[in-house]
């Protein structure tokens, strides 16, 4: 619960945080009237500001904080991993202090301030029924509005001519590069394949394009699986492809098994993370430990991996062969190609040498 004193009374609301972030010890009350360095000081020190004002004027306020914490002078890194880890204090530190700013929502929703938005339906998607009043950060609600945006227009897919509808906490497949991989790579068998950790289900969906009978795809995740059975569904291969929660593999054997896990090992932050961090590199190990167990006689195992990891100093090539060779698994052959998002080859990005050495492969194993 959220607790703060409002004309001399005392007042409660339930927390709402996907990233899992407690609730603000000390809570004043803000409205158009603050300034955007008075709000930044109060934010900086710890103290929530819950908003009474005009909605988009705390949409400006948040922007105008951001800035502030963007123009903080950083630390200069002597190697890549202290350049990672001062990226990521400082990611921290931005989402701490942008996360003060707090708005409040009716049972249903609702935004009882001046020119508020009708969030109603992205919030229902992203926190199930309303059932009674809370408080949020702006800066999370504006990524609840922007993921029901995502899922309303979808993501186009060229390789699958055809788009995926992410659900909000399921990471959206915009590296399209690693998709070309799987688009290309010699099919061993055209029967059976695993998808282990399927997300929005692109993968599965692809491999059904490319002419597998039957996919089985694996999740954990609540979200993930109903995300990847809508986007199944509209793509209209029910009949090849079966979405099933699991903690990575399914019972049985396969031809084919593929795997796009996280690609650094460290920690996450809010749970949209987890498909980008995997600590101790676990899912990685367990698609590896397990897969000459699910693999059929003769069948491969797809790796989908960055190198970024490598080039950060988080994890090196040896220990990705070493981990491979203790698994039991020998490597076919190695398809490879170079990102193409942005982010690449912004110079401004605080590791922008490792992400313009970035190279993504989709290791063929095959067990010995």
């Amino acid at each position: 619960m959220v607790n703060w004193t409002e004309h001399g009374e005392g007042r409660s609301a339930r927390w709402r945080s996907e990233s899992g972030s407690p609730p603000p010890g000390r809570v004043t009350i803000a409205d158009d009237r603050l300034t955007a360095d008075a709000a930044y000081r109060l934010a900086s020190e710890g103290t929530a500001l819950l908003w009474r004002g005009d909605f988009q004027n705390a949409r400006q306020l948040l922007q105008a904080m951001a800035r502030r914490i963007d123009r903080t002078p950083r630390k200069a890194a002597a190697t890549p991993i202290e350049a990672f880890n001062f990226h990521r204090q400082h990611q921290s530190r931005r989402a701490r202090t942008l996360g003060m700013l707090l708005l409040p929502l009716e049972a249903d929703y609702g935004i009882a301030l001046r020119r508020a938005p009708n969030v109603k339906e992205a919030c229902a998607e992203a926190y199930g029924t309303g059932k009674e009043a809370s408080i949020v950060s702006l800066r999370e609600l504006l990524g609840v509005i922007g993921a029901h945006e995502w899922r309303k227009k979808g993501v186009d897919i060229a390789v699958l001519g055809d788009r995926i509808h992410p659900h909000y906490g399921v990471f959206s497949p915009v590296r399209g590069e690693y998709l070309q991989l799987v688009a290309r790579a010699p099919l061993p068998s055209s029967a059976l394949a695993f998808d282990i950790g399927t997300g929005t289900g692109v993968l599965a969906a692809l491999l059904a394009r490319r002419g597998i009978r039957h996919v089985v795809a694996t999740d954990r995740d609540p979200r993930a699986l109903a995300c990847a059975r809508q986007n199944i569904a509209r793509l209209g291969l029910k009949g090849q492809v079966e979405v099933i929660e699991a903690d990575l593999f399914p019972p049985g054997r396969a031809p084919l098994v593929v795997c796009n896990p996280p690609w650094l090992p460290a920690r996450a932050h809010s749970p949209l993370e987890h498909a980008i961090y995997d600590p101790g590199s676990r899912m990685l190990l367990g698609f590896l430990n397990g897969l000459a167990a699910h693999l059929e006689a003769g069948g491969e195992g797809w790796l989908i991996l960055s190198d970024l990891a490598e080039h950060l100093g988080l994890r090196s090539r040896e220990w990705l062969l070493a981990a491979i060779d203790a698994a039991g698994l020998t490597v076919l052959e190695r398809l490879d190609t170079r990102p193409t998002h942005p982010r690449a080859a912004d110079r401004a990005d605080p590791l922008h040498a490792a992400r313009a050495a970035e190279i993504t492969s989709l290791w063929r194993l095959a067990a010995r």
